[in-house]
């Protein structure tokens, strides 16, 4: 017996080719941030697997805001600490 519901990792796929007109519109640099959107994606793919959504854009976009609050919060800890730094040279 087969399968009847594709893997999260294969809609996902499915959905990156859904938006691959889309990417070729794109500025070059753009199309970069955009893949790694994707991979953005792929890197909470067990997570999202397991979340098993009817539609695979809502797990998606979630893992793309979750990396996004990541690199969020690592700038504001870096940009602490360098204002740490420059306050302790004052």
């Amino acid at each position: 017996m087969g399968r009847t519901n594709p893997t999260y990792r294969d809609a996902l796929s499915a959905m990156e080719s859904r938006w691959a007109d889309y990417r070729r519109a794109l500025r070059h640099g753009d199309q970069e941030v955009f893949d790694r959107l994707f991979e953005d994606a792929r890197a909470h793919a067990d997570a999202s697997g397991l979340q098993n959504h009817q539609f695979v854009e809502i797990p998606a976009l979630v893992s793309m805001l979750l990396e996004q609050q990541k690199y969020i919060d690592d700038l504001e800890d870096r940009l602490d600490h360098l204002e740490d730094d420059l306050n302790a040279e004052r």
